[in-house]
């Protein structure tokens, strides 16, 4: 039986709420094949000092390291946020199958590129869980600027 969009994205989620706790922008990802997780990541950027440490980067390399290969166009990444260009550029060059996103970030996301920076084969779907993603950004930038 094939487990939902909703089912991963969920899973995404889960590795945003980490990222939240420990005060970085709570962004998760994970990437799927088959209905297996085979890469999981949070926004690290603090943690580790590491501008690159996007939660979309992490789950990538542990997909990488699953296979031994640089090619994931079986997979599925689910991230709770529009990938920005640099993760944009790192998910076309893996040739990812599909990105499945929760919201869209009008700001630095790679949907405001034209042409696209995801290989032209990588679908794309957008807005699985969108409130839920959506909430949670804001939630963690209110507290912010509180």
């Amino acid at each position: 039986m094939e487990l939902s969009h909703d089912y991963f994205m969920k899973q995404a989620i889960k590795q945003a709420l980490i990222a939240y706790e420990d005060d970085e922008v709570p962004i998760g990802a994970v990437v799927v094949v088959g209905n297996q997780i085979i890469g999981k990541g949070y926004n690290q950027t603090k943690r580790l000092n590491d501008t690159t440490a996007h939660a979309e980067m992490l789950a990538l390399t542990a997909a990488f390291s699953h296979f031994n290969s640089t090619v994931l166009d079986e997979c599925v990444i689910y991230v709770t946020v529009e990938p920005c260009a640099m993760c944009a550029g790192a998910i076309k060059w893996a040739r990812v199958g599909k990105v499945v996103f929760g919201t869209s970030e009008p700001k630095s996301g790679f949907t405001q590129y034209e042409p696209t920076l995801l290989h032209p084969k990588t679908e794309v779907i957008s807005g699985v869980l969108e409130d839920d993603c959506k909430r949670l950004m804001q939630d963690f930038f209110a507290k912010k600027r509180a």
